[in-house]
């Protein structure tokens, strides 16, 4: 049985063909400069020159002698050009605008994670302000202190006096008894 070369066989990928490719792009370089395209589209000094480009387009080709126009009446050369700058521009905004998405959900991700962190350090806090208090609350403040001594030494003088009776007590008794 004759085996066919791998090569031939269509049943298995290809190998990868080694071949003159095109041009390498600097993605970011590119990206950045259709921003700047995007950026310019969009101000009102590019509608003030495209305005001024057509109108003189316009009048060039509808004053000018016959043998001058280079663009006669239907304007299908005008219409060309700004189909073509149109098609260009339309690409190059929508590129702008997709770079836009990725850096505002990169910011959106990275203001959650600081939400989440400054609502992590908030409950943290939280529970360390609500320790203190009850550690403030069972403490003995000076007030407190004060009345506690004052009913002890209270208590002192009563067992002091009870004591000075007792023994005035036993001493009269003593001395009655003799």
């Amino acid at each position: 049985m004759d085996r066919m070369p791998e090569r031939d066989r269509l049943d298995l990928p290809g190998a990868p063909r080694r071949g003159p490719r095109g041009p390498s792009l600097d993605p970011e370089a590119f990206g950045q400069a259709s921003e700047s395209i995007a950026r310019f589209i969009g101000t009102g000094r590019f509608l003030v020159y495209m305005t001024v480009f057509i109108a003189v387009w316009l009048v060039y080709n509808t004053l000018s002698p016959d043998s001058a126009k280079f663009d006669p009446f239907p304007f299908i050369f005008l219409t060309l050009v700004l189909s073509v700058q149109a098609s260009y521009a339309a690409p190059l905004i929508l590129l702008a605008q997709n770079r836009q998405d990725d850096r505002d959900r990169v910011s959106l991700e990275q203001d959650r994670q600081v939400s989440a962190q400054s609502r992590a350090d908030m409950e943290f806090l939280a529970r360390e302000i609500a320790a203190l208090r009850l550690t403030v609350g069972e403490m003995a403040t000076r007030d407190f202190i004060r009345s506690e001594l004052r009913e002890i030494s209270e208590d002192i003088v009563e067992e002091i006096e009870d004591l000075a009776e007792d023994t005035n007590e036993s001493s009269s008794q003593q001395s009655t008894g003799r």
